[in-house]
This record gives structure tokens, C-alpha cells and sequence, in this order.
């Protein structure tokens, strides 16, 4: 009895299987000319569809790397069971984007601010703002209920915090 249902089990996955092989078979006309959702020719000298295959993509910039998109699904998935109904699922989507390899360094972002005071020279009237606007906040170390002045006064210019990541740079200064 067992024998036999196995025998049938792995006979259905053979004839699955099959079935899937043959299915993801590509077809002879899926070329780069002919569209995949109607089968129509596409970029045909005769006319119709026309569509620019030949480009070349977007060039990555050093230290950068690429994120794909995609989406995803945020709430709870499974049952709740409390029936708060206070965290219903919603489907998400977010865009492709570049990113750093590794987080900006202290000494990354202090080479940075010699680059601005070197073109934009802080003693010229006209400059002063763009040097002082682009200094981190290192007050962000204080804390009511612990005592960080150390860090405060040392973390972003101290030799010891130099691979460290830099810290309290708002998002204008960022961009």
C-alpha cells in the first residue's frame, strides 16, 4: 500500500514536471523584435510599433551601487488573533535607487569641509554661510539623562573617531 502511493506520488511530479518544462519553453519568436505580450513585430520596416532597443543604461558613479525596487507587502499577513485590526496589510512599492558602498566617514566628510573652505572661503562675506551650513550638529550626542559632552566636543574632528560614520548632517546638508 505504501509502496504503491509513492510510486504514484512520484509519478505525478514526473508529469508535473513535464508539464513545466515544457511550459517555460521559449518560443521561436521571442526575439528582441517581437513584443512578448501581443507577438506583433516591433521596430518592422514595414511600420507599426516602434520602440528604441538600442540605448545605453545609466552609469553608475563610484562608491555607488544599484537597489532594485520592488514590493512588498506592510501589515500583518497572518491571522490576528486579538482582533485589534490595527495593522491591516497594504501592498508597498518602492523605486530602484543608488546607494553608498559604506557609510560616510568622519574623515570622508571632514576632507568635504576642506574642499568648501579651499572654493569657498569662509573670511569672503559672500561664502561665510555655505562653510557654517554644511557643519555637522554635534550636539545631537547630548542627551538629558546621560552626560556625552566628550562626544560632543570630540567626534568629529578626533583622530580615534576618523572611520567612524559622521553624524548629525541634516538632509539639505547631505544634498
Amino acid at each position: 500500500m505504501k509502496k504503491q502511493f509513492i510510486k504514484i506520488v512520484l509519478s505525478c511530479a514526473v508529469i508535473a514536471g513535464g508539464f513545466s518544462v515544457t511550459s517555460c519553453k521559449k518560443s521561436s519568436s521571442s526575439s528582441k523584435n517581437v513584443s512578448r505580450a501581443t507577438g506583433w513585430k516591433i521596430n518592422a520596416k514595414e511600420g507599426g510599433f516602434q520602440y528604441n532597443t538600442d540605448f545605453k543604461e545609466q552609469e553608475t558613479a563610484p562608491g555607488l551601487v544599484f537597489v532594485e525596487g520592488g514590493t512588498f507587502t506592510k501589515g500583518q499577513v497572518q491571522d490576528d488573533v486579538m482582533h485589534d485590526w490595527n495593522n491591516t496589510p497594504s501592498s508597498q512599492h518602492v523605486q530602484s535607487f543608488y546607494m553608498d558602498e559604506t557609510e560616510v566617514t568622519n574623515v570622508m566628510y571632514l576632507e568635504y569641509l576642506d574642499y568648501l573652505k579651499s572654493v569657498y572661503p569662509p573670511e569672503n562675506p559672500k561664502y561665510t554661510n555655505i562653510y557654517t551650513g554644511a557643519l555637522p550638529d554635534t550636539l545631537v550626542w547630548r542627551n538629558r539623562l546621560g552626560f556625552n559632552e566628550t562626544m560632543t566636543n570630540n567626534y568629529l574632528r578626533h583622530p580615534a573617531y576618523a572611520e567612524y560614520p559622521v553624524v548629525g548632517v541634516n538632509w539639505i546638508q547631505a544634498t
